[in-house]
């Protein structure tokens, strides 16, 4: 019966049974829901028993399927294992690297090109999300993250501390004086970090009154969308002045006042203690930290 089970089948149901659910293990496989689905039916058919229940929240596993998976998840980790020393033997290095969305656009990916011409030898790959990450079991070797520096069990560098500007298209400044104080913002259509945190804070720092408008406007979970709706002339962001240096220079926005803050995270980076012996992740680390005092 072993022989006759697809190999796919079983990695695919240790991957929903590690997640409980089939959209995060076909973002994991890299394949779409309707395959992860097409697969756990497949192994479910072959083995005659159900392995998972279908709940509102997602899928949980059934007494039968969570006697094994366990066993499952521990043999495809040391295959995992296995291909890694076979790729470290032929010499081939790869560094996987987490980072938001944002911080990927417009701060690392603009200058990668300067790691691989100092370290032809090793391969990145880059993954975009929003969504935390589990470095091992993600297979990720390293994360970059905006916030406080707290992350429990990992080691930790700090990178840097961006400040916020407050752009906007050259159309929305159109015909209008220049600004010539914090408050003027006010006046403006305001475009808002996902939290609502930053302009009251940036105002309260610039010794503006409290005043409801501050908190009022469109909302966005990651800075690259806040300055693609900034680009679009829908109001002004307060946005990393690292992240929107090339739409100003291409005119697409504009600083609106000179009133740099520091904002109240700072970008860090994150990897597990063994993954930082290993030659390539110490060469990203040599070399980020280096950029990031540039």
């Amino acid at each position: 019966m072993a022989a006759s089970v697809p190999l796919q089948a079983l990695r695919t149901f240790v991957e929903v049974g590690q997640r409980g659910s089939v959209k995060a293990a076909a973002a994991a496989l890299h394949v779409t829901s309707g395959a992860v689905s097409q697969q756990i039916r497949l192994l479910e058919d072959r083995l005659g028993l159900a392995l998972f229940t279908r709940e509102r929240q997602g899928l949980r596993l059934t007494e039968a399927g969570a006697s094994v998976h366990p066993t499952l998840l521990d043999a495809f980790r040391q295959i995992d294992s296995a291909v890694d020393a076979l790729e470290a033997f032929q010499g081939r290095q790869t560094l996987t690297i987490s980072t938001v969305p944002s911080f990927a656009a417009s701060w690392l990916v603009p200058r990668l090109g300067r790691f691989r011409q100092q370290y032809p030898q090793i391969e990145v790959r880059v993954e975009a999300t929003s969504a935390l990450v589990d470095l091992r079991r993600d297979r990720v070797d390293v994360a970059l993250r905006h916030g406080l520096g707290h992350y429990p069990g990992l080691e930790v560098i700090r990178l840097m501390a961006p400040v916020l500007v407050p752009v906007a298209s050259p159309d929305v400044m159109a015909g209008r004086e220049a600004m010539q104080a914090p408050e003027n913002c006010l006046d403006y259509p305001l475009l808002q970090d996902a939290d609502r945190a930053d302009w009251p804070l940036w105002f309260a720092a610039h010794g503006v009154a409290d005043d409801p408008r501050a908190e009022r406007g469109s909302a966005f979970e990651d800075d690259y969308l806040l300055i693609r709706a900034a680009v679009a002339g829908q109001g002004l962001a307060l946005v990393p002045q690292a992240y929107a240096l090339e739409e100003i220079a291409a005119g697409r926005l504009v600083q609106v006042l000179d009133k740099p803050w520091p904002a109240r995270f700072a970008y860090y980076l994150v990897a597990l203690a063994d993954a930082m012996q290993r030659p390539e992740v110490r060469a990203f680390v040599t070399w980020i930290r280096e950029e990031a005092k540039a």
